[in-house]
């Protein structure tokens, strides 16, 4: 047993005893070529970078590093920086490209040069370009001549590299916690945005005589794909973070994934106005699921405008908070209506087809006269929105972007509402109509009863139908609302706590008086509710809705103005009596 442990000894010492010196003589012959061939590998770099993207970059480094054996190098200090130059010559021949790149990179790396096929077959094969931490400027300016043009070069690079080499193949290009920064230089001013941890993977990039003219490549590359974690972003008036988990884009399949995206309002409800300096709308949004598919990746690299066939919004809900505690800012709102802000967006946006699932939406203000907060709920609301854009080719094609949505009103009234958006009204023009059936009335207390000092005693929904035509300033239509065993209670603020309490003789008289307990009555009459409503210049877009619809109801049940002008009159005449009742007995105690 020692004896054959002694001979396998011996074996290795041998074995290491050649390899050794062939070792020492490789890394030895490695970095005699590394060094002998470092001007030259630097000359024939910079001039294959220039060549290659037809003068238009050029690329400088500190110094290179490479290793032989293992096929590995590496380049510090790394500058990728377009020529002005040779872009004002390429414009000239209508041959500029609508992005300018500069990458600046302190280490990018090269796995896997393969030198023995660079050798014996010209081909340069590479595994991998790493940057790690670029610092990526991107610089768009629209050129007309570049319209409708293919995702392929203008040229086929191959022209230009052929002296060097047959082929050119990169296997990854891997982009990592990239700091980039675009600029849209189209207007009148730069406009300047920046975002960080973001991932770009490059897919088999490929230089070879067809590759160029291949319908399958993009800009000669097989997939582009993207990803960014833990996103976050301060909102220019520091009022809101924006964050998002993960987003996961694909250019061959053209799908984007993001995971919980959601918009944070730095401050609690009651101090959200009290920090903008007005009463402002404080919004809370977030979704667990947003997903795109059918991203038209050419046309958003070349004109940043994005084109998706279909978008979803899964699980989430979006909540909207008012005070009246703070005045407005005084100014009239226009142009603040969904479809006109869509219009004043910098970029063009195109979605053919928005799915909505499983959506909560509320709406709450707070009344500094009752010195509560009432609120409006839309749960599990779905639907599809289709034609949403800014874009004046699809508007061109069909100017209308509609919108079908369910929702449980108050979690309990099925809702069904229909949008038609005009995208290209001047004075937001857009109707909608629907219905909410079979619901508890006393619900409505949520809302009624902070904002409105109105309790709901009991009442039925039977059916609420609506269709009405608005825009910025007015609101006509029709409504019809069927309820029954209707009984209002009037409410006042308490002198001695901050609870609402019953006005008794006001409550008597509008359930007396004025409000209609069903409709149709009795004796089978039936109010139907012409609405005629003008907007507040002030009036946010769901409080134009709100009020719109509330018109209608207020006439339905018996709040007419008719009807408003008896109950004070029996009020006053009430309040007549009491004096007189009152002046009486003074008189009758005088006497005694």
């Amino acid at each position: 047993m020692s004896d054959n442990a002694h001979k396998n000894f011996r074996i290795v010492k041998y074995i290491a005893a050649v390899l050794l010196p062939v070792s020492i003589i490789s890394t030895a012959l490695s970095w005699y070529y590394s060094e002998k061939l470092r001007p030259t590998i630097t000359r024939e770099l910079k001039d294959l970078v220039y060549t290659a993207t037809d003068s238009l970059y050029r690329i400088e480094f500190s110094t290179i590093r490479t290793n032989w054996i293992t096929g590995n190098a590496s380049l510090y200090d790394v500058n990728i920086i377009p020529d002005t130059m040779a872009l004002r010559r390429l414009h000239i021949k209508q041959r500029s490209p609508n992005n300018v790149y500069t990458i600046r990179v302190k280490r990018l790396m090269i796995h896997g040069f393969h030198p023995i096929t660079l050798y014996r077959k010209n081909k340069l094969h590479i595994d991998q370009l790493l940057f790690i931490r670029p610092d990526i400027t991107m610089t768009n300016k629209q050129q007309g001549y570049n319209e409708d043009k293919p995702p392929r070069p203008r040229d086929n690079p191959y022209d230009y590299i052929s002296r060097y080499l047959a082929e050119l193949q990169v296997s990854n290009i891997n982009f990592r916690d990239i700091k980039f920064k675009y600029i849209n230089n189209n207007g009148q001013a730069p406009i300047a945005d920046s975002l960080s941890n973001l991932n770009i993977t490059l897919k088999d990039w490929l230089i070879d005589p067809s590759s160029g003219a291949d319908p399958e490549r993009l800009y000669l590359l097989k997939d582009v794909v993207l990803s960014m974690d833990d996103y976050l972003y301060r909102s220019p008036d520091s009022l809101y973070h924006i964050k998002m988990n993960k987003l996961d884009f694909r250019a061959s399949t053209g799908r984007l994934k993001i995971q919980h995206f959601s918009m944070v309002p730095k401050h609690p409800e009651m101090e959200f106005a009290k920090v903008a300096g007005y009463a402002k709308d404080r919004f809370n949004i977030s979704f667990n699921e947003v997903n795109l598919s059918g991203i038209d990746f050419p046309l958003y690299i070349s004109k940043q405008e994005l084109f998706a066939k279909e978008m979803q919004v899964n699980n989430g809900f979006v909540s909207v908070f008012n005070t009246n505690e703070l005045p407005g800012r005084g100014e009239a709102k226009s142009g603040h209506f969904p479809h006109q802000l869509l219009q004043t967006l910098q970029s063009v946006v195109t979605v053919q087809k928005l799915k909505l699932n499983n959506l909560d939406f509320s709406y709450s203000a707070y009344n500094k006269s009752s010195k509560q907060k009432g609120s409006l709920t839309f749960n599990n609301t779905t639907g599809t929105i289709t034609n949403l854009t800014n874009s004046p080719k699809y508007k061109a094609l069909n100017p209308v972007m509609s919108a079908n949505l369910q929702s449980k009103f108050m979690n309990k009234g099925q809702l069904n509402v229909a949008f038609k958006f005009h995208l290209s009204a001047k004075n937001g023009f857009f109707n909608y109509k629907g219905n909410l059936r079979n619901m508890d009335g006393r619900l409505l207390n949520k809302i009624t009863r902070p904002l409105a000092m109105l309790q709901i005693k009991s009442g039925h929904i039977d059916d609420l139908s609506f269709d009405i035509r608005a825009n910025e300033h007015l609101a006509i239509g029709k409504l019809d609302f069927r309820y029954h065993d209707l009984g209002v209670r009037l409410l006042e603020p308490s002198d001695e706590s901050d609870r609402l309490v019953k006005k008794g003789l006001i409550s008597f008289l509008a359930n007396n008086l004025v409000i209609n307990s069903s409709n149709p009555d009795r004796q089978g009459k039936y109010v139907s509710a012409t609405i005629n409503y003008k907007r507040q210049p002030r009036a946010s877009f769901f409080g134009f809705l709100h009020k719109s619809l509330s018109q209608g109801i207020r006439h339905s049940i018996g709040f007419t103005k008719e009807k408003e002008q008896e109950i004070k009159s029996q009020i006053e005449r009430f309040e007549k009596m009491k004096s007189d009742r009152e002046e009486r007995r003074e008189h009758r105690r005088l006497r005694r």
